[in-house]
């Protein structure tokens, strides 16, 4: 099993270092931040990523980049195995790496530098070949396309409390009336503030919760038609067409590696 501690990493003299990791399912790891701006890679398994912010759900095949000093946990979904590239703030910025979190695509050329940097020296020599890999290895993360997987918390303690209840338990059937009730606001003083905060309604929050339950639970190997039900959905076509309308393709194909855009 490949593990590679961080610590003493990030005080590497070089712009970008790289590590890897496997993990059991079911590994929580907790709260932590990093010096460095973060490029996560996740090889197998489905992660999920925590902070204040709110929860991102990184598929096979995609990446996480996480700025310089966001707290954050990862939540394993299987077996995971990781890649992960360290990069320093200021390199992060010159290159225009997203300043929030960000879920993007992972094309064959950065899955195959992400591959070869977690097996280079730390210290690897400036102005060689393992120099220039690393600097491509920046800037390919930096033409990555976003993808929508992340559900926004908002800051209101009241409603982020309630939100993060429903992000552990998620489903269509959680009623909006039910919800400013807990929340102890009228409903309209509470879909205002809800899309205020998140910027999007609670309608579209609770369906992109579900789906990225969703992900998560296919990524363990459930199947389609138990996932749907659970999370709420009136048949297997009803989820199936509401997966693919937000993320692009069918829940049978979203986790394969071919299908990684």
């Amino acid at each position: 099993m490949r593990n590679t501690r961080v610590i003493g990493y990030e005080d590497t003299p070089r712009d970008v270092v790289a590590t890897g990791n496997d993990y059991p399912a079911g590994l929580v790891l907790p709260s932590h931040r990093h010096k460095r701006g973060q490029c996560l890679y996740a090889v197998t398994g489905v992660l999920t990523v925590t902070t204040s912010e709110g929860s991102w759900v990184v598929p096979p095949y995609r990446a996480l980049w996480i700025p310089a000093g966001v707290t954050h946990a990862v939540h394993m979904g299987g077996l995971t195995s990781t890649r992960s590239a360290y990069v320093l703030p200021e390199v992060a910025a010159s290159a225009a790496l997203p300043a929030h979190c960000t879920v993007i695509s992972v094309s064959p050329l950065l899955h195959a530098l992400l591959s070869e940097a977690v097996d280079l020296p730390a210290e690897y020599a400036l102005g060689s070949r393992d120099d220039d890999l690393m600097r491509l290895l920046v800037a390919e993360i930096a033409r990555m396309p976003a993808l929508p997987l992340n559900t926004p918390l908002p800051q209101d303690p009241r409603l982020a409390q309630l939100c993060r209840a429903l992000l552990a338990s998620p489903s269509l059937d959680v009623d909006i009336d039910l919800m400013a009730h807990k929340a102890g606001m009228s409903r309209r003083s509470f879909t205002r503030l809800f899309r205020e905060q998140t910027g999007m309604s609670f309608s579209d929050w609770r369906h992109q919760a579900c789906l990225m339950a969703a992900l998560t639970r296919l990524g363990r190997g459930q199947p389609v038609t138990r996932v749907a039900m659970e999370l709420g959905y009136s048949s297997t076509s009803a989820f199936t067409a509401a997966f693919r309308r937000t993320l692009g393709a069918a829940p049978s194909h979203y986790l394969m590696a071919g299908n990684a855009s």
